[in-house]
């Protein structure tokens, strides 16, 4: 049994001010891969709303493991100092900043979403999207190139050296995306890798892949800063990953040196019916919580604050992440705080406007 929403959570040398984590979400606004303003504000305005974690959203490892053009990218040493300025301002709004090192896989190479989100064929800005068979995601996407041994090595690389420049630029939450269909979630599931090498077939061998990810990872990530993964915790579809795998690979990153599974669903097949629902994804949480004896958290549909709370409180997870309802209300957390009567973490500039002439918090 947890405090709830508003207890802090310690990971390692890192103690969140509440349980509220604000989850990577694409914003596809950079230019080769560099932040701008545009993240500047839509990051720090999260941070001053109350959030206990900010998390940067999926930043390639490497150019080709871009989902579009515009995403965030940690392949270059030039993408650290704008990041650096993000992970100062949240921190110094009470927010640990994290970030989230990601590839696309075979599902890179595809337009903006306000401009259609289609796979880019034939335009002179597409690239070649690689994966671990030459499947492709649906019938409009490129058939991606198969990756070679050697090149598997080389990403596994990629996600080492791209840590370290999310550490270089103060950041002290990393994430590896693992989920939704992308490169490491193509090696785990059968349905996206057909190999019949030691990174095809077997359990063990489908899952080879994150797992050296993992190790090169917490190789060059500080030992004092936790490592999470965010994983698809099944794929709703039958003969694909399921929750019994992902148990499964959580226990065998934990002694790797991930601290935290991020449970989400789906992504691998377009033709997946997931049941979707208020909090739908919090049993694949409470699952792996209980199952491999590692901290979860919990995403999807997370809107409200008695919700929220309650998934705390009975242990189903131990934080949970906002995705569109922070993108609603950066000033979520304020505002469940005083849902439930807990006293809210407004920043001084704004105590004005949560007070009445007598002193008192008001809405």
């Amino acid at each position: 049994m947890n405090d709830g929403l508003f207890s802090q959570f310690q990971l390692r040398s890192i103690r969140l001010r509440n349980r509220i984590a604000v989850s990577p979400m694409c914003q596809y606004s950079a230019v080769d891969g560099l932040a701008n303003d545009w993240h500047f504000v839509h990051l720090g305005s999260r941070a001053v709303g109350g959030a206990g974690l900010v998390m940067v959203e999926a930043s390639a490892v490497e150019e080709r493991g871009r989902i579009s053009h515009a995403d965030l990218g940690i392949w270059k040493d030039e993408h650290i100092a704008p990041l650096q300025k993000i992970a100062s301002f949240l921190k110094e709004n009470g927010a640990i900043a994290g970030l989230q090192v990601a590839h696309a896989g075979r599902k890179a190479s595809t337009e903006v979403p306000w401009r259609g989100g289609q796979p880019l064929n034939g335009r002179a800005t597409a690239w070649q999207p690689v994966a671990p068979s030459a499947v492709a995601f649906t019938s409009d996407h490129a058939v991606p190139e198969e990756l070679a041994v050697s090149e598997i090595h080389g990403i596994v690389s990629a996600f080492a050296a791209a840590a370290q420049r999310v550490a270089s630029a103060g950041f002290e939450i990393l994430e590896i995306h693992a989920a939704h269909g992308y490169l490491i979630h193509e090696f785990l599931s059968p349905l996206s890798n057909h190999r019949t090498d030691q990174y095809g077939g077997s359990f063990e061998n489908r899952t080879r892949f994150a797992r050296e990810a993992v190790a090169a990872v917490r190789s060059v990530w500080p030992d004092r800063l936790p490592l999470f993964m965010r994983i698809s915790a099944t794929d709703w579809m039958d003969g694909g990953w399921t929750v019994e795998d992902s148990v499964a690979l959580a226990r065998m990153v934990k002694p790797l040196g991930v601290d935290l599974i991020d449970c989400s669903s789906g992504g691998t097949s377009p033709l997946a019916q997931i049941k979707v629902g208020p909090g739908f994804q919090v049993p694949f949480a409470e699952t792996v919580r209980r199952d491999a004896e590692i901290a979860t958290g919990a995403v999807g549909l997370i809107t409200d604050p008695a919700q929220a709370d309650e998934i705390i409180k009975t242990g189903q997870a131990d934080i949970v992440l906002l995705a569109r309802e922070f993108l609603r209300d950066p000033y979520w957390p304020i505002h469940a705080a005083m849902t439930l009567g807990v006293d809210p973490n407004v920043p001084s500039q704004y105590v004005r406007a949560y007070v009445d002439a007598k002193g008192r918090g008001s809405r």
